[in-house]
């Protein structure tokens, strides 16, 4: 057996609580579609996978098993599970690291990353694809025009069946700034990264519209800052992440086609800074990282596009279903939140994250503060606000927006 899994640990995965057959079970999946294998995992093992945390040895799990839980699981049940762990790459390992390298060299090789929705969450075909998106825009009629000169830009991220309103309304009121630009500037949620990660790629992105090509040379300055193993160290994130990918879909259909020197940049979790196990403060590349972007925006006209959604409340982010009064709290929270985004403060937008707003696991609260940060004094106007059902009892809900800064 490989040494690592004498205690073993779970990856960053993506779980999912769903009903198979009848049964409660954790859909548990390779964030970085590394495999396409998955596992069901019945929910009365799940101290199972907790205990997977690199700490414990296979013994020392069964017994914690027993002791703490009341689960007596035989060794060979177990080890079968942990070996099915480690076949689908959910666990740190020589298989999953193999694995890694494989993809990284793939990735690095290729002439631009691959659209991974295509087919899937949009249409593969371009015309189609421009059809489905002049709908939602015709659909969504007149918005507030927001100046040529506006600066930046809240999108949301989650899938367009759901969203498609919303990011046509965002979309459509940046048109005028967006087809004028001469520099493209994207954070997006990094959905598998660490604490407080910052990470580019030199890799240009495509879509079915067409190729926007990454301004290296930025990039590279950017992973000086960092210092490039920080920086690239999981740059294969951007393969699979749809964060920016979903976004660039909107900004090349906006710009009709031309392409736009970009800067496309994944952000992690920010959870330490909010739980003060760290302070932000003490991460002097992000100011290095801030400079030089804005370096860049006093040459060329630039917008920022923030990929977020905001709010993920409900039994799908393992919390009690929202009541009628729970919904209609959840509007007047982020309206709080859309206020404070209008701002356009960042050290104020952190402190009121900080303050309890991020116990409602807004995803967006890391590219909103990196825009925020890079933008520097503005002003913004929310033009389109939704909540999306997350579960087929509407129990649990997304909420979205499209904001523009100035």
């Amino acid at each position: 057996m490989d040494k690592l899994l004498l205690k073993p640990k779970l990856r960053n995965v993506n779980v999912q609580r769903i009903t198979h057959q009848g049964e409660p079970v954790f859909l548990m999946q390779d964030g970085l579609r590394l495999s396409e294998s998955a596992i069901l995992l019945p929910q009365a093992l799940g101290p199972l996978a907790m205990l997977c945390d690199g700490q414990h040895t296979l013994p020392e799990i069964q017994a914690a098993l027993e002791v703490r839980f009341g689960l007596r699981l035989p060794s060979s049940i177990m080890e079968n599970l942990i070996e099915q762990f480690d076949q689908a790459l959910l666990l740190e390992s020589d298989a999953f690291e193999q694995a890694k390298q494989r993809a990284i060299t793939d990735f690095r090789a290729a002439p631009h990353r691959e659209p991974a929705l295509a087919g899937l969450s949009y249409p593969a075909d371009s015309t189609q694809l421009r059809q489905l998106l002049q709908n939602y825009l015709d659909d969504v009629g007149d918005v507030p025009a927001m100046p040529a000169g506006s600066r930046g830009i809240i999108s949301p991220h989650i899938d367009y069946p759901r969203g498609g309103p919303v990011y046509a309304a965002g979309w459509a009121s940046a048109a005028a700034a967006i087809r004028e630009a001469e520099l493209i500037i994207v954070f997006g949620t990094d959905h598998n990264g660490g604490l407080g990660t910052l990470t580019p790629t030199p890799q240009n992105y495509a879509s079915p519209l067409g190729l926007m090509p990454t301004e290296q040379a930025i990039v590279g300055q950017l992973a000086e800052a960092l210092g490039p193993e920080r920086a690239f160290s999981d740059e294969l994130h951007h393969r699979a992440e749809h964060s920016i990918e979903l976004v660039l879909v909107w900004l090349q259909y906006m710009r009709r086609g031309q392409p736009c020197p970009m800067v496309p940049i994944l952000t992690g979790s920010f959870h330490h800074f909010m739980t003060g196990q760290a302070a932000i403060e003490s991460e002097p590349a992000y100011r290095e990282v801030i400079d030089i972007l804005q370096a860049h925006m006093r040459q060329r006209r630039t917008v920022i596009v923030a990929s977020g959604d905001l709010a993920h409340l409900g039994p799908a982010f393992g919390e009690a279903p929202l009541t009628k009064a729970d919904h209609a709290q959840m509007k007047v929270d982020d309206e709080a939140l859309l206020a404070n985004l209008s701002q356009g403060d960042a050290d104020q937008f952190f402190e009121f994250m900080k303050a309890g707003q991020y116990e409602r696991n807004v995803c967006g609260l890391s590219p909103f503060y990196f825009s925020l940060k890079t933008l520097g004094a503005t002003r913004g106007r929310a033009i389109a606000y939704d909540r999306c059902p997350a579960d087929q009892n509407n129990t649990s809900f997304v909420s979205v927006c499209g904001l523009v800064w100035e």
